[in-house]
């Protein structure tokens, strides 16, 4: 037992784990499509009748298998594997597949059995308005060289809008980071300068005391409650004095941690939304992330708002616990500006499988799926 356990933490093996996370099925799957392309480019490059320039197409595309192997096994790159090497590894497998496309210039009617194949793919990418979708949708059969022309060009347009697709849901992942960073650096700088200068923007109300109080030694007719903290009889007359004397170094630490917490509930929630993606870029876990630093700053700038009378009648809590009631309220309405965010990262993934206006293919009139089709992307 202790032998498997130190097997399972070796440093090789966390490498392998790190490197794998989140991708290793669309690993495999883009290896997969390695190996049946280049058993069709081989059995191709078999024929006697190939001419010249067909086999130099064939030679070309064993180049680009060979590149999409060196890019899956992490040899040619030092990116983090988050979706860039499958995205690369896709890119030279589409140039294998049209390569070996090209190399039936001479022969394009033995292209006929993959037509709706290679269809398949630029309907699924191109929208319904697209030229080049247009003039390739009523081939059945390529007679022609020019019918295989037109068909490639608008197969490479597709794989193209595909690659940009791909690009954008990880450039999004990479902002939706970038912002949830920044936001929690704020959050974490808010919370220790206040800890260090509690005074400077004290997290206190000042209610007015009760009809029983009012005849205390108090020189004010108010009391001072702050997030950890109250004083029912002030000892000062100046307002700033009597908030010194009562706030603490904990009061934004404690509203933060109930925003963080209060918006880790509404990220919890909102799961019952989220569809999941088979793409290798975790939009929707990187929306989840940026609800956490957004829900403790929301709660402090919203006690903050309440101080100022920016809401009428709502000006003056009366107990610590209100101070941490409506924190967990604002905590938990930063759902209204990062379900922004959320429609955009579900359009982002939508968009990976084809524009919005593309219709799917009606059953019976399609091939294979695009992935695994000699021609899908």
């Amino acid at each position: 037992m202790e032998g498997n356990w130190t097997h399972r933490v070796t440093p090789g093996r966390l490498r392998e784990w790190w490197r794998e996370r989140r991708s290793w099925e669309l690993t495999e799957e883009a290896r997969a499509n390695v190996r049946k392309i280049r058993a069709l480019v081989t059995v191709r490059t078999g024929l006697p009748s190939l001419t010249d320039e067909a086999r130099t197409m064939l030679e070309l595309a064993n180049e680009e298998l060979a590149s999409a192997d060196r890019v899956l096994l992490f040899d040619a790159h030092h990116r983090a594997p988050l979706g860039s090497h499958i995205t690369a590894a896709h890119i030279h497998v589409n140039a294998a597949r049209l390569l070996w496309v090209k190399s039936f210039a001479m022969s394009p009617q033995e292209m006929s059995p993959y037509v709706a194949g290679l269809k398949a793919v630029v309907s699924d990418h191109l929208s319904a308005g697209d030229v080049r979708r247009k003039s390739v949708e009523r081939l059945q059969n390529i007679t022609a060289g020019e019918d295989l022309v037109r068909l490639t060009e608008a197969v490479e347009a597709a794989q193209s809008v595909a690659l940009r697709e791909r690009l954008r849901a990880a450039s999004f992942v990479r902002i939706v980071y970038c912002v949830a960073g920044f936001l929690m650096l704020l959050a974490v700088a808010v919370a220790v300068l206040t800890s260090i200068w509690p005074q400077a923007v004290p997290m206190c109300f000042n209610p007015d005391r009760s009809i029983e109080a009012v005849g205390s030694r108090s020189p004010v007719p108010y009391r001072v409650v702050c997030a950890t903290g109250s004083d029912d009889s002030p000892s000062f007359d100046d307002l700033d004095e009597n908030f010194d004397a009562v706030t603490s170094w904990g009061d934004y630490v404690v509203i933060e941690v109930i925003g963080l917490v209060a918006a880790g509930v509404a990220a919890a929630t909102a799961l019952r939304k989220i569809r999941g993606t088979s793409t290798p870029y975790p939009i929707p876990v990187a929306a989840a992330l940026l609800k956490l630093p957004a829900g403790a700053l929301t709660a402090v700038l919203g006690l903050l708002l309440m101080r100022g009378n920016f809401v009428p009648g709502l000006s003056a809590l009366d107990s610590s616990a209100q101070i941490i009631a409506w924190a967990v309220v604002f905590g938990y309405s930063q759902e209204l500006l990062t379900k922004f965010v959320d429609r955009r990262g579900q359009m982002v993934l939508d968009a990976v499988r084809g524009p919005a206006g593309a219709q799917p293919a009606k059953a019976g009139s399609g091939g294979p799926p695009p992935a695994s089709d000699p021609a899908g992307t």
